[in-house]
């Protein structure tokens, strides 16, 4: 039998603070109308001031491990996908691994901006492949709302804060990962990237980003990476139960579905509610859909993304 990583339970954590379109009508020239038509985005949650990126993670993975019916005592690693972390080091993951209790677990943390949850979806599945480990805790989380510029419309409509969170199992049989598709391209950073750091300004810096550059990479390539790892899959997209994109742009994940021949009942649609979370949006996607019972035990999912780098990349699973 071949062992797999089961998704055994899933969380999510969003803060208090929800902030509509409206809000950001004085602030710089735009309008609910012009967010929703050209994002799909009606509102979006900020953290609180002092809220951090691992407290969110912390009250995801809680959630998820509660789902799993597992304990503090059976998790093997952490790992978190974030681009905003509390400190330059040490990792959100040992931060969260700290907070839960979670003694016997190694943590680490990846960074592939939105596309972030992919990547450690991957390393989490070759680590059980692997024997590594025998459950892992797969966490998205960031506090976007602290690198915007709100004097550019562009991009300070479109992000939001959050975490989702899932628990990994080893087992054999035929559900689990079935297989992943990673890919990377340094030569576009400039099209999506934050603008300080700490080996150049010494600062944060601001999130800036060329749209409608990114748009066009962004529908070829998730198109790209999900056939790919489809096929790996021995599978095609008749196949295809549910989608689960990155939340970035409800343009962007139509454009993705039809050139997937997916129907749009097919794809888990979260961007309304969530705005662009990053790394959270496809785990915060999972679980919303996870708690409504849309998905089936043998249901196969795809999820992609896309972020800075550029990085982008897709995961298959069999729920």
């Amino acid at each position: 039998m071949t062992r797999r990583a089961v998704i055994r339970g899933t969380g999510r954590y969003l803060p208090e603070r929800v902030v509509e379109n409206a809000w950001f009508e004085d602030k710089v020239d735009t309008s609910d109308e012009w967010i929703r038509s050209r994002t799909g985005i009606e509102r979006r949650h900020f953290a609180a001031e002092g809220e951090t990126t691992s407290a969110m993670a912390i009250r995801a993975a809680e959630q998820a491990m509660s789902r799993a019916g597992l304990s503090v005592d059976q998790i093997d690693a952490v790992i978190v996908a974030t681009s905003t972390p509390d400190l330059t080091f040490p990792s959100v993951a040992t931060m969260v691994q700290s907070g839960l209790g979670l003694t016997r677990a190694f943590a680490f943390d990846v960074q592939a901006v939105c596309a972030g949850f992919v990547f450690a979806l991957a390393n989490a599945d070759a680590m059980i492949r692997a024997g590594q480990a025998d459950r892992v805790l797969v966490i998205g989380a960031e506090t976007f709302s602290r690198i915007l510029d709100w004097s550019d419309r562009g991009t300070c409509v479109l992000f939001g804060d959050g975490a989702g969170a899932v628990v990994l199992e080893a087992a054999e049989g035929a559900r689990g990962i079935l297989s992943s598709d990673l890919n990377s391209d340094g030569s576009f950073r400039d099209i999506l990237y934050v603008d300080g750091g700490v080996s150049t300004t010494g600062s944060a810096g601001k999130l800036r980003m060329q749209g409608n550059v990114l748009f066009r990479h962004a529908v070829e390539k998730l198109a790209q990476t999900a056939h790919r790892a489809i096929e790996k899959a021995g599978l095609t997209t008749a196949d295809v139960d549910w989608l689960v994109p990155h939340q970035a742009n409800a343009r962007i994940i139509t454009a993705t579905a039809q050139r997937m021949s997916l129907p749009m009942e097919k794809v888990v649609l979260t961007v309304a509610d969530h705005g662009n979370t990053s790394a959270a949006s496809i785990p915060l996607a999972l679980s919303v859909a996870d708690e409504a019972g849309r998905f089936s035990e043998g249901d196969v999912i795809v999820t992609e993304a896309i972020g800075g780098g550029l990085s982008w990349g897709s995961v298959v699973v069999r729920w």
